[in-house]
């Protein structure tokens, strides 16, 4: 019998198909942002980056790193609802990110009371 994925695990497969699905759409970047732009203190880094950049350069990569370093992750999260504001005109073109985020948001909402 196999074990179920840890809330890690399953975090990372996510953060894998969101990453996939970015580069399907040809919203990856190759080269980061300047610096500057990633100490924006608004929510998203809206006022300095596109939303696809900060899943890119913050939300990805931070929680990467939580979990190489075993923090607890979060578990009270909603991106997909910015997702959905962000691309309301289209969000048939980014349904598969929206529903990752979704997916994403469901997992770790509350996760600690599961383990």
């Amino acid at each position: 019998m196999t074990k179920p994925l840890s809330i890690a695990q399953q975090t990372l497969t996510i953060l894998d198909a969101l990453e996939n699905e970015l580069k399907s759409l040809q919203l990856w970047q190759s080269e980061p942002p300047a610096p500057s732009a990633l100490q924006s203190s608004q929510p998203f880094a809206s006022d300095t980056l596109d939303f696809h950049q900060w899943l890119q350069f913050v939300l990805i990569p931070t929680l990467q790193t939580m979990i190489e370093q075993r923090q607890a992750l979060p578990n009270a999260i909603a991106i997909s609802p910015m997702a959905i504001e962000v691309w309301r005109g289209s969000l048939r073109d980014y349904r598969q990110v929206i529903l990752q985020l979704k997916a994403l948001d469901e997992l770790l909402d509350g996760h600690h009371a599961r383990h």
